[in-house]
């Protein structure tokens, strides 16, 4: 640039040159893989709103099983980003009576049935929670599609929670058996077992490390026991059991290579003890 001259550079930006980010609904349900309704339930959320992505958690949580469909939307919830809105299609149908609500929680939008899974998804407070049964009650034998769907559609939209119905106290509350902790040991249970048969449990790395301070353990689960927590599953031979703090920083057990679930005889709400020398 030469002296006493200057420079101007004019852009010119279309609207299709701002891309903004696409809200997300996403679906966790007890319907399966086999019949329609999943495609349904998408299909009534594209025609309330063609311009959502949809994503899929999960539609294998067998039915009516609250305490999984928790653990499954826990841990991967706050993986989306914030303004993200979760339809909860697991146990729809059996809790007409309770009705539908909507509710915020940790930046995120929830919809689905009070039957209290609204409270097992994070130990924070459920915010402005409303009904989705006003002004007028609407009774559907499939309300994942007629109820949830819509009420997802619109808050992803931006529709503000507060006019998809009237606000109330709060969500239906269910609560988990809580960890005991003592000096000299933590008792605990099974949270989840995943496809591979292995334990999750609810004891986390915090209150593991809390308790142990340098000290040696003992792992008893079923029949079996460990001595050691390990990192990475393979440093287990095939056949032989394992401990370790998987990617949610929660107790796993479980037979390397193997089904422990089925091999040890363990399920949900098994107990876990940890016993730590004097």
């Amino acid at each position: 640039m030469k002296d006493g001259c200057s420079l101007l550079i004019l852009f010119k930006f279309n609207d299709s040159d701002l891309k903004l980010p696409m809200a997300i609904v996403t679906l966790l349900t007890d319907s399966g893989e086999r019949d329609h309704y999943v495609a349904s339930i998408r299909a009534k959320i594209l025609s309330v709103n063609p311009g959502l992505r949809i994503e899929d958690i999960s539609h294998s949580i067998d039915e009516g099983d609250i305490s999984r469909a928790a653990f499954v939307l826990r841990s991967v919830f706050r993986d989306f980003p914030k303004g993200t809105v979760h339809l909860i299609g697991v146990d729809a149908v059996a809790a007409s009576e309770e009705g539908y609500i909507a509710a915020a929680l940790e930046d995120h939008f929830f919809v689905g049935p009070d039957n209290g899974i609204f409270t097992l998804l994070s130990d924070k407070p459920v915010t402005n929670t409303v009904s989705l049964n006003t002004p007028v009650t609407i009774r559907s034998t499939f309300p994942e599609r007629d109820i949830l769907a819509p009420a997802a559609a619109k808050l992803a939209g931006g529709v503000a929670l507060a006019d998809l119905g009237r606000l109330l106290p709060g969500p239906r509350r269910l609560t988990q058996r809580l960890l005991k902790v003592t000096p000299q040991s933590i008792l605990g249970y099974v949270l989840h077992i995943d496809g591979q048969g292995n334990l999750i449990t609810n004891i986390s790395r915090e209150a593991f490390d809390q308790v142990c301070a340098g000290r040696s353990f003992s792992i008893r689960f079923g029949r079996e026991r460990a001595d050691r927590i390990q990192t990475y599953y393979h440093q287990s031979e095939p056949g032989d059991c394992f401990a370790l703090f998987n990617s949610l920083n929660l107790l796993e057990v479980g037979i390397y290579r193997g089904n422990g679930s089925r091999l040890l005889g363990l399920g949900p709400d098994s107990p876990v003890n940890i016993l730590f020398e004097p």
